[in-house]
């Protein structure tokens, strides 16, 4: 027996209307997929009170103050270091006398027709090869000698008058301790290098003739920075290369180094900021710069005259009617700075053996007129020579300024 159960199902039919064909409910919404051309873009929720936008302005604005700290960190942390370095030049006695010995054995040996090669690795290369560009642009001849390429053919650049600056600030580098031996021992050689004593550093050593330049931090670059990346040491070693050359232009150059810097730079904005001279009134140095030593001539001795030409920012100083110039205050032997003027030969030059030239007579024709007693050996005994002194007057015989010989000729050669 077939039993019947009532259908249980949710359609309803409704009696008496024409059939229609059935439509099924429609499906619930589908979840976002992924597609192969990639992750779909979720709808960017409405806000209406403004509160994220507030949010991500100060976000922006913590990220730039975070950025200017950091930047302002890294300027006071170098300017730190510079001050701590111009301290010990000022307190030291071995950085003074490094200072003072670098000097005087680069300017020696430019003034010899020599040049100094600069030589260093990564970072103190850089430096290097930046110095060496400030050196020739204010007349120093400088050359820059990779210590690697330097074994293997490029130690010809080295000449037998020339002085040699190493750049390291371990004062240990392994390229630069090979190429050492290969050095000739004659030449100077002068250590920039992060340490304050001869006896830390491995280059000096090796090379006890060696002169010390520290360059030290005040702390490492470590801990200001939390990365050994040369930063603070590279920015003192820079400016301690750049007050070296500076001062030996200025002995080598004196009263115009700027003239020096602007015929070695005519381009660019630098070069259009100088107008070059023409005529010897221009180049002179002006009477008014040279420093005057008080007292009678009589009652003083070259240690007078030594400390004033220090003094004196021409370098050139007067005695009476009499003129010392830079080269010949620089050639005063030490076994002479306590006599009397009047028993040291040739560091005082006379009134009556200056050489006088007009100030509005051109430079070249200058040059051309002093050079010829000194190339011409019919001549005998030359008229004039490196250290003679050129009067320049105007046109009433008054003396306006006063120049080295061997400063013209340098001039026209360059």
């Amino acid at each position: 027996m077939v039993e019947h159960h009532p259908v249980h199902n949710s359609e309803v039919f409704l009696l008496g209307l024409t059939p229609r064909p059935s439509v099924p409910p429609p499906s619930p919404p589908s979840p976002l997929t992924p597609t192969d051309a990639g992750s779909s873009t979720p709808i960017e929720h409405l806000c209406l009170d403004g509160t994220e936008i507030t949010e991500d302005v100060e976000d922006a604005s913590s990220i730039a103050k975070r950025r200017l700290s950091g930047a302002i960190h890294v300027l006071n942390t170098e300017a730190t270091a510079l001050r701590s370095l111009t301290q010990l030049y000022k307190t030291d006695a071995t950085a003074a006398e490094g200072f003072n010995a670098a000097v005087d054995v680069i300017a020696r040996q430019c003034n010899e027709k020599g040049k100094l090669v600069v030589t260093g690795v990564g970072k103190s290369g850089h430096i290097g090869k930046k110095l060496v560009a400030t050196f020739n642009s204010l007349g120093l001849h400088s050359t820059f000698l990779h210590p690697t390429e330097a074994l293997h053919g490029d130690l010809g650049k080295v000449g037998d008058h020339d002085a040699i600056l190493f750049i390291t600030f371990s004062g240990k580098t392994s390229e630069l301790l090979a190429l050492l031996p290969h050095v000739n021992p004659n030449l100077p050689v002068v250590v920039l290098t992060a340490h304050s004593q001869p006896a830390d550093c491995e280059l000096i050593r090796r090379r006890p003739g060696a002169i010390l330049l520290p360059a030290p931090i005040h702390e490492s670059e470590t801990i200001s920075f939390g990365i050994s990346a040369p930063t603070t040491s590279t920015t003192v070693a820079l400016a301690l290369g750049d007050a070296l050359a500076v001062v030996i232009s200025q002995e080598l150059h004196t009263g115009s180094v700027s003239s020096v810097f602007a015929r070695n730079h005519p381009g660019g904005a630098i070069g259009a900021s100088f107008n070059k001279p023409g005529v010897m009134r221009e180049l002179a140095v002006p009477i008014a710069e040279v420093f005057s030593v008080p007292g009678s001539t009589a009652d003083l001795c070259g240690a007078d005259v030594l400390k004033a030409g220090y003094e004196s920012p021409s370098g050139w100083v007067s005695a009476g009617d009499a003129l010392a110039c830079p080269i010949r205050i620089r050639r005063l032997d030490t076994s002479l700075i306590a006599r009397r003027l009047a028993e040291i030969p040739d560091l005082l030059v006379p009134r009556s053996e200056w050489i006088s030239i007009g100030g509005d007579t051109r430079i070249s024709q200058a040059a051309r007129w002093i050079q010829d007693p000194l190339m011409a050996p019919d001549y005998g005994e030359a008229a004039c020579s490196e250290d003679s002194i050129l009067a320049v007057v105007d046109s009433k015989g008054e003396v306006i300024g006063v120049m080295e010989a061997g400063e013209l000729l340098r001039w026209r050669e360059a």
